[in-house]
């Protein structure tokens, strides 16, 4: 039956793909020019680093500078601290990836790496700056309720996540980081350690995964893309399509919440939910980046969705007492 309704649903896409050229070539285009544009430049630098940093061993050195703060208050290995600088700060998919990758190459255990992906996959305080409250709020007075209001939001929701993984102290100091150090020192990334401390072998690799992440997030961009495309042109709109499409994609949903005719009351409010939310092509980002570690994708929705109504709710309570 599942397949059944999968098969329908491709065909019937490809039916309105065929009616509705322009509007493909229109959100492919726009796609593309956000993944080129602003995608590329912002994340490759980031992905290529830090897949260095793995590969060679070296996070050790830009995390003893964090972990001592993320183990007291986020109840993080010291390398697990490493997923929260890239989460917080690099933007959609950095987080996931980095929590994944820390977890195959065995640095963190299973159990931290669905605990980091809880709260660690953001948008980035860069975007957040330039495109939220300087391109599309026009308001420079609302730059640090924002990246207030969007930081705190997943860092509330790893209070809860953070007792349904069980993160303890006792976990965060003993038994757990125990086994991720010990675990390190028998996966390739281990050995690969033993090799010198940078080679060109390694570089060539670091840029080929990276590229790969860049296709897949670049991928889903014009996918959702030319979705949001063909259903905002369509004659015959489907019901909730306005409220629905602004979700679809994060940048593009800011832009039509933007745009939208309502009280910044509810414009705020409803920004700050997506962006916290991140759309559902930055969940289908996500899960290409975690399924080879075996994450599961549908904890990492709900603790999305969480985050999303408290950066809602926090905006509102702004808005009202502003």
């Amino acid at each position: 039956m599942k397949r059944t309704l999968t098969g329908l649903g491709i065909v019937l896409l490809f039916s309105f793909m065929l009616l509705s050229p322009k509007a493909v070539f229109s959100g492919a285009s726009s796609g593309l020019l956000l993944w080129f544009q602003t995608i590329l430049p912002t994340l490759f630098p980031f992905l290529l680093v830090s897949n260095l940093l793995l590969a060679t061993g070296s996070i050790h050195y830009l995390t003893s500078a964090f972990s001592k703060i993320c183990r007291t208050f986020l109840s993080v290995s010291d390398c697990g601290s490493f997923a929260v600088i890239t989460g917080f700060l690099c933007g959609y998919p950095m987080g996931a990836k980095t929590a994944a990758d820390l977890n195959t190459q065995g640095y963190i255990t299973h159990r931290e790496a669905c605990y980091l992906l809880s709260f660690c996959n953001n948008t980035s305080p860069v975007f957040i700056m330039n495109y939220i409250v300087y391109q599309t709020l026009e308001d420079e007075t609302l730059l640090l309720p924002t990246l207030f209001i969007l930081l705190v939001s997943p860092l509330f929701v790893s209070l809860i996540t953070r007792c349904i993984y069980k993160m303890s102290l006792i976990d965060r100091v003993g038994n757990q980081n125990t086994f991720a150090r010990s675990a390190a020192f028998s996966t390739p990334a281990a050995e690969r350690s033993k090799e010198p401390g940078f080679s060109f072998r390694q570089l060539d690799h670091c840029i080929m995964d990276s590229c790969e992440t860049l296709v897949k997030v670049g991928g889903y961009i014009i996918l959702f893309s030319v979705l949001s495309s063909i259903v905002s042109s369509s004659p015959f709109p489907l019901p909730g399509s306005k409220f629905f499409l602004p979700f679809l994609e994060v940048t593009n949903g800011i832009s039509m919440i933007g745009s939208a005719s309502m009280s910044m009351r509810f414009k705020y409010p409803m920004l700050l939910g997506l962006t916290s939310f991140g759309g559902f092509c930055a969940v289908m980002q996500t899960q290409s980046m975690v399924q080879k570690a075996g994450l599961p994708i549908f904890p990492y929705f709900t603790e999305k969705l969480a985050a999303a109504l408290t950066a809602s709710s926090l905006g509102y309570l702004y808005m009202i007492f502003r």
